[in-house]
């Protein structure tokens, strides 16, 4: 009773905070003071971030955010911010986003339609046999993960998929799931040379003209990309260890007990073939795969005899577009599995448009919070230009060029955090940082890059407003704000661990041993 009377007068406390705060920008606004490119620009997605991890609930969290951020653009003028709610922000994130929100339906269909025809209860039946311990559990989904490098969105969203019903056999709780899933993702994607990660920031670099082979400079970067490499070493650690602390121990008792999630688990309605075989699941996933390639290829001019970059795999990744790859890789696996299940009649062709039906509403929480969450991204960056505000702090700190890595993270990692995006953050810093640090050092460019690089997954990571962590908790199948919750210590561990590792690369003049060592072993020892 004290536990639950002391979290309501926290709340009460956070939320009168957030009003006073409110308050004063109003006050601000009425002085005729413009709040955008200030600090004021942080406080929408401050709120929304606050009010989620506070109140467990991130569609009005979210929503509360956009208000806000609207109401800051217009001057607090009520029918101006709701226009800029409806058209600058939610019809702008959906048309902006509109290839990824298809395929985040998309693959929801083809998670139906696999469970339809039985190949999940199959393959978690395979999967008793060859797979023992709740160790062996997660490790198989670590390494799942590893493997799946070329998308985070693609990773999230498969590995949920196909690891979920082996998990839930020995126990482990969807939080757990949740977590190895977006730590395999997005950290694995920013030091994967073939991946649509390697593409964005191969642009970032191109457009700053310091470096003769972007690809080449972004491979530099892979062995002091602190953040990401201890983010799978700690992974790896806690998979084999079981070693737990925090929220997330006591999802994992809980799950011990045979409650796998906390609160109720959306699951699908239609009924199950018992015919599926393991078959059933992997070949319509590895056609994904198989087609998701293929489209990255082709949108990237790899095929053609006018192809600007015919014969270059490497060069026709970093040329493609994801979002049109994956939805072409989609709707490839749809037929597979079409010409699979219909001729075997593991389901009827009533059942499979039932199954679409079905896969579409299973998506649904996700893609309502991934869409409040570009809103608020979108509000801040385009409309009170956050990321502008952010710069000009970085060009006036004065700091000296051995410090530069460790704040340069500190920076990165809370403007991540903020809008929820990495390639926004490195979009708008390395253009800043890297003209900055080779006029100071530039004997430390690779480690600065590394730091901008390392920040900007942190906050995709972990952030409550990431698409990224959306798509992890869609994909292990629970709570939004409990992976936020179960999730965030281990990753503010990792994150103070690269800290030290980029402050000793400064003192150090960039020795690697001494710097990643003192990161690992900081990690290993704590």
């Amino acid at each position: 009773m004290k536990k639950n009377t002391s979290h309501a007068l926290v709340r009460i406390i956070v939320i009168a905070a957030m009003l006073v705060l409110v308050v004063a920008a109003a006050i601000q606004c009425a002085n005729g003071k413009s709040l955008a490119e200030t600090a004021w620009s942080l406080l929408p997605p401050v709120i929304a971030i606050v009010l989620a991890l506070v109140s467990k609930e991130a569609y009005s969290s979210l929503f509360i955010g956009v208000v806000v951020g609207a109401l800051f653009t217009t001057n607090f003028a009520p029918v101006a911010a709701l226009d800029a709610v409806v058209n600058d922000g939610l019809i702008a994130a959906i048309a902006d986003n509109a290839g990824i929100f298809l395929f985040l339906v998309l693959l929801g269909i083809i998670v139906a339609l696999v469970n339809a025809a039985g190949g999940s209860a199959a393959f978690g039946r395979w999967a008793e046999t060859h797979i023992k311990t709740h160790a062996g559990a997660q490790f198989a989904t670590f390494v799942l993960g590893v493997l799946i490098f070329i998308d985070d969105y693609f990773s999230c969203l498969t590995v949920g998929t196909v690891m979920r019903p082996m998990t839930d056999l020995y126990r482990v709780s969807r939080e757990k799931l949740a977590y190895i899933i977006d730590a395999t993702a997005a950290p694995l994607c920013i030091i994967a040379p073939i991946s649509s990660w390697a593409a964005a920031v191969g642009s970032s670099l191109k457009s700053t003209g310091a470096f003769d082979n972007e690809l080449g400079a972004f491979v530099a970067t892979i062995p002091w990309n602190f953040y990401a490499l201890l983010s799978l070493l700690m992974v790896w650690m806690i998979c084999i260890s079981n070693r737990d602390y925090g929220p997330m121990r006591k999802a994992e008792l809980r799950a011990a007990r045979g409650e796998i999630s906390e609160g109720k688990i959306q699951e699908s309605n239609i009924k199950v073939s018992p015919k599926g075989t393991p078959w059933d699941m992997i070949v319509p996933l590895v056609g994904l795969i198989v087609f998701a390639v293929l489209g990255l290829m082709y949108s990237g001019g790899y095929w053609g005899a006018e192809a600007p970059y015919r014969g270059s795999f490497t060069a026709a990744l970093g040329n493609s577009s994801a979002s049109p790859s994956l939805v072409w890789a989609s709707f490839g696996a749809l037929v597979v599995a079409f010409v699979m299940y219909i001729p075997r009649k593991l389901v009827t062709f009533s059942e499979f448009m039932n199954g679409i039906v079905e896969g579409i509403r299973l998506m649904l929480p996700a893609n309502l919070i991934l869409i409040l969450a570009w809103t608020l991204s979108g509000v801040c960056r385009d409309l009170l230009c956050t990321p502008q505000f952010v710069q000009s702090v970085v060009l006036h700190t004065g700091m000296s060029a051995m410090f530069l890595p460790f704040f340069i993270f500190l920076i990165a990692a809370f403007l991540s955090f903020s809008t929820g995006t990495a390639w926004g953050t490195f979009g708008i810093l390395i253009p800043i940082v890297v003209p900055i640090i080779v006029a100071l050092d530039p004997g430390l460019t690779t480690v600065a890059l590394s730091a901008t690089l390392a920040g900007s997954v942190f906050g995709d990571h972990c952030s409550p407003i990431s698409d990224t962590t959306i798509l992890a908790s869609a994909g292990a199948g629970c709570s939004h704000i409990a992976h936020v919750t179960t999730q965030l210590p281990y990753a503010l561990t990792v994150a103070a661990c690269a800290a030290i590792g980029y402050l000793v690369a400064g003192m150090t003049s960039g020795s690697l041993i001494l710097s990643f060592g003192a990161a690992a072993g900081t990690l290993v020892v704590g």
